[in-house]
């Protein structure tokens, strides 16, 4: 790619996802604290992470990824509302969680770029902080201690998740069942 490609390939980027300011990076910061995967991160360490987070926003309406898209970003919500959807067998939208500030989603993406199981749908304008698989791969190659402390913490993070989901599924099939017996 020439300079000339290379200028309008990052123009273009640049209005989807950008660096913040100096004059928002402690707002981040304080955002980036709050997330389980990143909690137990010293401040230096947090000023890595930073590094390589980007703002995106999103209008209501918008999708910030669907299902069956490849997974390469975790989203962290700093303001707004996004819903995590399914689609039924009747080709349905079906709400699964609904996330506001401080809440995270698309974690998996860290780990590889698998398709999205869900889709995730902007309720209302949304500020959200980007860390892509690949920039958060670079920086724990030339740091493992963070890289072992994120991941680790990851794990954390899905096997909760997972453990969840499961509860909820029997909870599911109590009530499946409570209904066929009546």
């Amino acid at each position: 790619m020439n300079e000339e490609q290379s200028t309008t390939v990052d123009t273009i980027w640049s209005n989807v996802f950008s660096h913040f300011t100096k004059e928002s990076e402690e707002t981040k910061f304080d955002v980036l604290k709050r997330i389980p995967i990143l909690k137990d991160l010293s401040k230096r360490e947090l000023k890595e992470i930073l590094k390589i987070t980007y703002e995106r926003n999103f209008e209501s309406g918008e999708y910030i990824f669907q299902t069956g898209q490849p997974g390469a970003s975790m989203f962290i919500i700093e303001q707004g509302e996004v819903v995590i959807v399914k689609k039924n067998e009747k080709d349905e939208n079906v709400e699964l969680a609904r996330l506001k500030s401080n809440d995270f989603l698309g974690e998996l993406a860290l780990l590889d770029n698998s398709p999205r199981s869900a889709s995730a749908y902007v309720e209302k304008p949304t500020k959200t902080l980007a860390i892509f698989r690949d920039d958060l791969l670079k920086l724990l190659e030339n740091n493992p201690d963070l890289g072992r402390k994120v991941m680790h913490r990851l794990a954390i993070t899905i096997g909760y998740r997972l453990k969840a989901t499961n509860d909820l599924l029997l909870k599911k099939e109590k009530e499946i069942n409570k209904s066929n017996n009546a």
